[in-house]
């Protein structure tokens, strides 16, 4: 048994200055930028709000879009699941999987991002 959740809005830019994109999209947002994190130089991290998912906006080489991250407990039991219903793995980095659902979105499955995932989180036997 495992757990997962909506975790991330992912706001991919190809090209470009992320800290410009970071800033347009806290004004579009309403969500201040957090400090840069020097370990994740490719990342912009928005305030988040209690109940709602985190958004990010990180530099891509692909093009631009907007894809979603799920949390699991259990990233292998989470994609295992996920390619049941039909989505595929892409690649796997670091700790996470980039997968793709049957109707061609990327999203990835990553390990819990905003705590312990608790009873808000969807149970997987």
């Amino acid at each position: 048994m495992h757990k997962s959740r909506l975790s991330t809005l992912v706001i991919d830019c190809k090209d470009g200055d992320i800290e410009a994109a970071g800033r347009f999209w806290s004004g579009a947002l309403g969500r201040p930028l957090t400090a840069p994190d020097d370990d994740f130089p490719s990342y912009r991290v928005l305030e988040d709000r209690p109940g709602q998912p985190l958004v990010l906006v990180q530099r891509v080489e692909h093009p631009s879009r907007v894809h979603l991250d799920i949390e699991s407990d259990d990233v292998d039991a989470e994609v295992a699941r996920l390619e049941a219903l039909g989505a595929r793995r892409i690649e796997q980095i670091r700790t996470w999987w980039v997968m793709e659902a049957p109707t061609g979105q990327r999203f990835c499955v990553v390990r819990p991002q905003r705590g312990p995932l608790g009873d808000d989180a969807n149970e997987w036997r």
